[in-house]
This record gives structure tokens, sequence and C-alpha cells, in this order.
């Protein structure tokens, strides 16, 4: 079975949705509707640094990665941070989510992005694919809401 990585499409939002869904319910958050809708809307719009990728298999759409392109201090380039990866779980195994970070590093290399990076929580099933793929950093992570 063949996984094919490609950018999102305003006729995938059934299929997102449902997988935007599910992602939350295993990432433990309840979000806000409005907070959905904006990241939808964002994800589609070229003048947003928010872009999403979604991985399918038999045109059916079995995963999703959501990056932000931002400016740094240490890199001219700029910086990718992929901040949503989510496979269906009767999906995995398949090579979706290896698929979706290897398209996005062959993006980050064709379009000359410093580096592509993520944080998971340490328990994340996913950091076995994780070890295989990227280097392990370390760097503790902080945050103030205010």
């Amino acid at each position: 079975m063949t996984v094919h990585v490609r950018e999102v499409q305003a006729e995938d939002h059934e299929a997102w949705m449902t997988l935007w869904k599910q992602y939350l319910a295993f990432a433990g958050s309840d979000l806000d509707m409005s907070v959905t809708l904006s990241t939808w809307k964002r994800a589609l719009s070229s003048d947003s640094p928010l872009m999403c990728r979604v991985a399918e298999t038999d045109k059916k759409i079995i995963g999703f990665a959501i990056f932000v392109l931002h400016e740094g201090t240490w890199y001219t380039q700029p910086l990718c941070y992929l901040e949503d990866l989510f496979v269906d779980e009767t999906m995995r195994g398949l090579g979706a989510g290896k698929a979706l970070i290897e398209a996005i590093r062959d993006e980050a290399k064709e379009k000359s992005w410093a580096k592509v990076y993520w944080i998971t929580r340490g328990s994340n099933p996913a950091r076995k694919l994780y070890d295989r793929l990227a280097n392990l950093e370390d760097f503790v992570r902080y945050s103030i809401r205010p």
C-alpha cells in the first residue's frame, strides 16, 4: 500500500476534521470550534505561515501534519516547527507518519529552510519513529500562559 503526501485542499475538510477530532482526543484536549476553524482556514491560506500536508492511501486521507514557518535569531533561513502530526489509529504501521516527516524534510531542503523541529511528550509511542528519523536534542520546554 503506497502512502502519498500532498498539500491539504478545501475538499479535504471532512476527512481532516475527522482526524483532527481523533487527534484532539488522543492529546486529551478539547478546543473551541472557533480555534479548529481558524486552524483549518489558515492551513488553506497562501498568506499564512501555517501549512498542512495530508497522507493518503487509496485516495483516503489517513494522516496529517501541520507546521509553521518562522524566523529565528540563529539562522537566516526560515525554521519549520512541526506542531501537529497524527495518523489514524487503524492505519498506523503503513508508513504514513514517516512519509509525512520525510515530505516536510524534503520540502525544507528544496526551499532552503534551516531545519525542521518538533516537540512531543516523553510517553508518545511515535518516539520510536522519531528516533529513527531525527536527532533528539537536549532541550527542556517551558511555557507561560498570560
